[in-house]
């Protein structure tokens, strides 16, 4: 499975054999899930929640280091 993470700092496509929560797999892309807020068709998606299938998810920045 694909899951391919975009926004204004990240264009990243990373691949999965199996389900996994969206804390995972920004884990997992090297995404810190305590900096951004990730949604889909517009609505926000808890990081709990599971991914089973190919997905495009919009990845925004809410935190940077200074």
């Amino acid at each position: 499975m694909q899951i391919h993470f975009v926004g204004r700092d990240h264009d990243t496509t990373v691949d999965f054999e199996q389900s996994l929560s969206i804390r995972e797999a920004l884990t997992k892309a090297k995404i810190q899930p305590s900096t951004v807020i990730v949604s889909f068709e517009e609505n926000i998606l808890p990081h709990s929640t599971i991914i089973k299938s190919d997905v495009t998810l919009n990845v925004i920045t809410v935190s940077s280091g200074g």
